[in-house]
């Protein structure tokens, strides 16, 4: 171990140049042209770019009828899955969630502004990892999210006091802004398929057409200074569900004169989120997604329409359930503060966790900076780590939460994911989809991370996971 750490001392110099190579390999570029169906191939994809927007529709009527319940036929024959369909579900659709003009300015204006923000505010730029595909090139990116964070947050708060736009009409149009996000996730996805197509920039394509949409054909599509990948991963989904969060309290506020303690827990727990996404933007460019993940359906539907209107439905849950009974929720004070220490105990390792991997990997790729965004938490940058060299010439980090198991983020993320659920009581499914498809999503994602590095480390990735056995859990999984 202390050879390990000595050796550690030496991997940048004084000018933050990395002395370890990051020359890209024969198996890297082997490794990045590597064609797997995944999701279960064309079908499964298929049944993905289907049943995400459906799915969305049926919870979202389940929350604005039927506070949380879900509905099924009240009769299973044809006609009674038929009048279902039609009385049920697609008139509800037509009522509260067709795409209306005011919906479009609200939707598509944010994006417009989170557009022009991330292509004019200041702030650092840092190179990426070397990109197999271009060569072992880095590409910059334009690191200015904490800047555009905290522009928007006293914008929108002069828009709201002034009148000119009320948060609150956020949380009453929540239908119909959520189909046009659902047609802008469709939109954006094909026009970065067919700009692609006449760029030249097709990447890892399997030569099926409606799995490539899916996956992407892009790896690195840009617009000026503005990657599009990144900005649609950080600006657009986490501000969004901030904000629905807000609105939802501000109409408790409006109707009571207050703000209750899960309302207010809801507003912290997704502003602590999309605060620390900002404020470590410039960890995001060393990321599996920018270095590995094209730019397809998977990432810019789940960014622009997926994340930020389903994973507030523990916020929506607490507010329609407040409208119909006429009873805002509450707990006892001990289950609420274990709640809030729960919340902020796991956002201190996931924000701290995050931040010791991105930053050992900067320190690698010479791209480290240092900043004093708010907050900077203590553990987040550990001098002189342990590790284990691969012959592959990359480290893998064994220090910090890193030594303890091997995606301490992961776990930190799904029990924040789970407090989400539990602050709203037991009385409705939805307030837990966030953490239970969170927990299927992660596992899939692990499970692909494990095999690429099985791949690409060999026996060293077998020290690894010797040395950090476990991967959620310590002593359990």
């Amino acid at each position: 171990m202390a050879g390990q750490k000595a050796e550690a001392k030496k991997s940048t110099n004084a000018n933050n140049v990395p002395l370890f190579s990051s020359k890209v390999t024969d198996l890297d570029v082997k490794l990045d042209n590597e064609i797997v169906y995944e999701f279960g191939g064309p079908l499964g994809v298929v049944g993905m770019m289907l049943g995400f927007p459906s799915l969305m529709y049926y919870f979202w009527i389940c929350l604005e009828h039927h506070q949380g319940k879900l509905i099924v036929p009240a009769v299973w024959s044809v006609e009674g899955i038929k009048s279902f369909f039609w009385n049920d579900i697609w008139a509800a659709i037509v009522e509260g969630a067709r795409p209306t003009v005011y919906a479009a300015k609200i939707y598509m204006g944010y994006i417009l502004f989170s557009f022009i923000l991330a292509s004019i505010m200041p702030g650092p730029v840092v190179n990426g990892l070397p990109i197999p595909s271009l060569k072992g090139k880095k590409l910059p990116y334009l690191c200015n999210g904490l800047a555009a964070w905290y522009f928007t947050l006293p914008f929108s708060a002069f828009l709201h006091v002034t009148g000119i736009f009320r948060l609150t009409d956020i949380i009453d149009n929540f239908g119909h802004i959520m189909t046009i996000a659902i047609m802008w996730g469709f939109t954006l996805t094909t026009l970065i398929f067919i700009a692609s197509h006449i760029q030249g920039t097709n990447h890892r394509m399997s030569g099926n057409l409606v799995y490539d949409f899916f996956m992407g054909a892009s790896l690195n599509p840009r617009v000026g200074v503005v990657d599009l990948k990144m900005w649609a991963e950080i600006r657009v989904p986490w501000p969004i569900l901030f904000y629905i969060s807000v609105s939802c309290a501000l109409k408790q506020y409006e109707t009571r004169g207050y703000i209750t303690a899960p309302a207010a827990f809801m507003v912290l727990a997704h502003f602590l989120y999309v605060n620390a996404c900002q404020k470590g933007e410039e960890c995001i460019p060393t990321s599996w997604d920018m270095f590995y993940e094209k730019d397809g359906f998977m990432l810019v539907f789940w960014n622009m329409a997926g994340v930020p209107f389903t994973y507030c439905y523990a916020s929506i849950y607490l507010m329609k359930f407040e409208e119909t009974t006429g009873v805002a929720i509450t707990h006892s004070l001990p289950y609420t503060v274990g709640l809030f220490v729960a919340l902020l105990s796991a956002y201190y390792i996931f924000d701290t966790g995050n931040s010791q991997k991105n930053r050992f990997r900067m320190e690698q790729n010479g791209s480290f900076i240092a900043r004093n965004a708010f907050p900077q938490l203590p553990y987040g940058h550990i001098k002189n780590p342990s590790y284990i060299k691969t012959a592959h010439g990359n480290l893998l980090l064994t220090d910090g939460w890193w030594g303890v198991v091997r995606k301490p983020h992961y776990t930190a993320d799904l029990v924040m994911a789970l407090s989400w659920g539990l602050i709203t009581g037991f009385g409705s499914f939805l307030p837990y989809f966030y953490v239970c498809f969170f927990l299927v999503v992660l596992t899939h994602r692990v499970s692909r991370d494990m095999e690429r590095c099985a791949k690409k480390y060999g026996k060293d990735w077998d020290r690894y996971c010797e040395r950090v056995p476990y991967i959620f859990i310590p002593y359990v999984f």
